[in-house]
């Protein structure tokens, strides 16, 4: 069993470190806890035994299986199952990775499932420990700590793609021809990225509901809910609920903005990659224009030359005393008269 870490938490406190799925089901009834498994990329069999333990879906089960599932939250009566998209910025590359983690959640059982190396949760569950009272509400307090955590990482995955952006800003005048390739490349991790964040405002909307049972007083997306006589530990939960979701729509909207600017740069290069290519042309154009008059030029002398060189018996001039420097001088004659006319049609 690819078990990282695994506990039973009874009022939010650690109560057993079992090293198997049996001892973690018989701890959980024992002294009526909370169990937290985090596993780490599990086998088809690991993972069954899992779901025949907790009573997990398994159309739920099969998600997990198969992957490359978009950031959702399942409900199947006795768990939920939520999907979430970690990313990670690589500067070697300057690429975005982005992983796969899911996280199952019943009444007294939380399972987070990492597929990828991006969104180490040791950290998550130490910080959780540090606070009971808030990891003694349950299972959602587990579901809270990943989303933040989560979301959290994407802080310097906007930072590495802003600074991508300001790169592509500055090389858009410099003619580089690989700028329109980065500039689809960044196009498309922002959709993805986008695709990874957009869902989390309704998800964490619908935790806040399932969390309190009632609807957000009116105005932004982080207004708190009003049920005076709950749980203190629950209200700071929906708080914290409520700082998360205002991070997702922040990044979303830097994202909206990152898209806009791309569009806007592919836009801008295509229109300088025509306006270069139709400089090139005229560039190019006025250099045949100069080729083709020095080949007139030059084509003048050749042609009285190859005249009078065909060696015929009668032919006028050929006796004349004048005769050779005559068709020299018609030679430069005819040059300097198609200089004067190229040069005047601005062709030299």
């Amino acid at each position: 069993m690819p078990l990282v870490d695994n506990g039973v938490y009874v009022e939010g406190r650690r109560r057993a470190t079992p090293s198997s799925l049996a001892e973690t089901f018989e701890e959980m009834v024992a002294c009526r806890g909370m169990a937290w498994l985090g596993l780490y990329r599990p086998t088809t069999e690991e993972l069954d035994a899992v779901a025949e333990e907790l009573g997990l879906h398994p159309l739920a089960i099969e998600d997990t299986l198969s992957g490359h599932q978009r950031p959702k939250l399942d409900r199947y009566g006795t768990h939920s199952f939520l999907v979430l998209r970690p990313a990670r910025y690589l500067d070697a590359t300057e690429k975005v990775e982005f992983g796969e983690l899911h996280i199952y959640a019943g009444a007294d059982f939380a399972v987070t499932i990492r597929q990828a190396e991006s969104a180490q949760l040791s950290a998550v569950r130490k910080t959780m420990e540090e606070q009971p009272q808030l990891l003694a509400v349950g299972p959602q307090a587990v579901m809270y700590a990943v989303l933040d955590h989560v979301v959290d990482e994407y802080r310097p995955v906007i930072e590495g793609l802003a600074n991508d952006i300001e790169e592509i800003e500055d090389e858009l005048f410099t003619g580089d021809t690989s700028v329109s390739r980065r500039i689809y490349e960044l196009s498309r991790e922002v959709i993805e990225f986008q695709r990874a964040v957009t869902p989390l405002v309704g998800i964490v909307g619908e935790l806040r509901r399932e969390l309190t049972g009632s609807e957000p007083s009116p105005g932004s997306a982080g207004g708190h809910r009003t049920a005076p006589e709950a749980d203190p530990g629950v209200l700071e939960l929906d708080r914290r609920f409520a700082d998360v979701q205002d991070h997702a729509i922040r990044v979303t909207e830097r994202l909206a903005s990152f898209r806009a600017v791309l569009t806007n740069a592919l836009s801008l290069n295509a229109t300088l990659v025509s306006q270069r290519a139709a400089q090139a042309g005229v560039e190019q154009n006025e250099q045949m224009k100069r080729i083709s008059a020095w080949a007139a030029i030059l084509f003048a002398p050749s042609l009285v030359g190859s005249i009078y060189g065909m060696n015929f018996h009668f032919m006028p001039e050929l006796s004349w005393r004048f005769g050779y420097p005559a068709a020299l001088m018609l030679m430069l004659g005819l040059c300097l008269g198609l200089y004067v006319v190229f040069k005047r049609n601005r062709w030299l």
